[in-house]
């Protein structure tokens, strides 16, 4: 860009930042150090980029590609003056955190770093942290302790029996997308039946919830506000449908099919599914000693005049919706109910002795 006929023209090149901008970028200080850098924190983001992928565990990894990343940074630095600082910040870092008995133990159970490097065999603290584990898994146990340590591991370590097979030398050389060191013990773990279950946990794990926490970011953003606002039309429409799918469910699980509940001797039934209670309640009374069902037998009539104990219409979510409209639907009914029952206990003219 600063070489260009455009940025001579342009009239950022004559301020004070276009003029130490153009020094900056065109000095061949700058881009050694930008050389360094990269040559520094390549072999760390592709730590970093293995950890954050969610297509295999990682557990198995972690420890020997740090290793190996120190390494190339000791390479790329050349002197150690240079490197000493980093390799220094490296560990500070690992302490505690990278360098545990679980990762040590995992790096010498991964037979791509053991089988291609015979150091480490050799590696006291990955055999420390074997034994640690094993401690851990089984601490009432030091007969199966002692199988595994003494027994089994070494059959591992030494390549022997079903390890020695080449096929199991062979699909642990390359470290690509095909190889897990979790199949590889499930297939290949069969001498070391202890060693194989214990091996197969630890190179199951993951070392960070990063691909987890990348699901949850998509799972946000999908259902953002900003996002959906132009879908607020079709989410009405999709309530107002399943609002009332719902509602004719529950009519048709309460009556009958092909029966017509608004006709004839069905009206009943209907204020039944309306309000709430049930068809066979006369518990009400209208009066003290005067019962709804026995007006109604004075009156000969058939139907039913009691209104339900609870004169409320359903709400179908209650904890959702609520309508107005059916509040005053429930104030109407309820007085057009005690107008009714009025007008028939007018036409009484002499109490009845209810215990006859």
């Amino acid at each position: 860009m600063f070489t260009s006929n455009e940025w001579d023209g342009c009239k950022l090149s004559e301020s004070v930042r276009g003029k130490a901008s153009y020094a900056t970028v065109m000095s061949p200080t700058f881009w050694t150090g930008v050389t360094s850098c990269l040559k520094v924190f390549a072999p760390l983001v592709k730590v970093l980029r293995m950890v954050d992928a969610d297509w295999k565990p990682s557990m198995g990894f972690i420890y020997g590609e740090l290793k190996k990343a120190k390494e190339e940074i000791k390479v790329a630095c050349v002197h150690k003056k240079t490197y000493e600082p980093i390799m220094n910040i490296i560990s500070k870092k690992m302490k505690g955190r990278l360098d545990t008995s679980l990762h040590m133990a995992a790096y010498i159970l991964n037979p791509y770093y053991l089988y291609n490097n015979l150091e480490v065999a050799r590696d006291n603290d990955a055999i420390k942290g074997v034994m640690d584990v094993v401690g851990t898994l089984y601490p009432s146990d030091g007969a199966l302790q002692k199988k595994i340590i003494l027994t089994e591991f070494p059959i591992y370590k030494g390549k022997l029996e079903s390890f020695g097979h080449f096929i199991a030398i062979s699909g642990c050389e390359v470290n690509d997308e095909k190889y897990d060191p979790g199949n590889w013990w499930d297939m290949f773990g069969v001498s070391t039946p202890h060693l194989k279950e214990i091996a197969m946990r630890i190179l199951s794990l993951t070392s960070s919830s990063s691909g987890c926490e990348r699901n949850w970011s998509t799972f946000e953003a999908v259902h953002t506000k900003k996002r959906n606002r132009l879908e607020a039309a079709k989410l009405n429409n999709l309530v107002y449908v399943q609002f009332n799918a719902n509602l004719i469910e529950k009519n048709n699980k309460r009556k009958p099919r092909g029966r017509e509940v608004l006709l004839g001797n069905d009206a009943s039934e209907a204020q039944e599914w309306i309000v709430d209670g049930d068809v066979d309640e006369f518990e009400n009374e209208f009066a003290p000693g005067v019962s709804y069902g026995l007006i109604n037998e004075a009156m000969g009539g058939d139907e039913h005049l009691a209104p339900r104990k609870s004169a409320r219409l359903r709400e179908l979510f209650e904890d959702e919706f609520e309508s107005e409209h059916e509040e005053e639907d429930q104030e109407c009914e309820s007085d057009d109910g005690l107008q009714r029952g009025e007008q028939y206990a007018q036409n009484i003219d002499e109490p009845h002795d209810l215990s006859d």
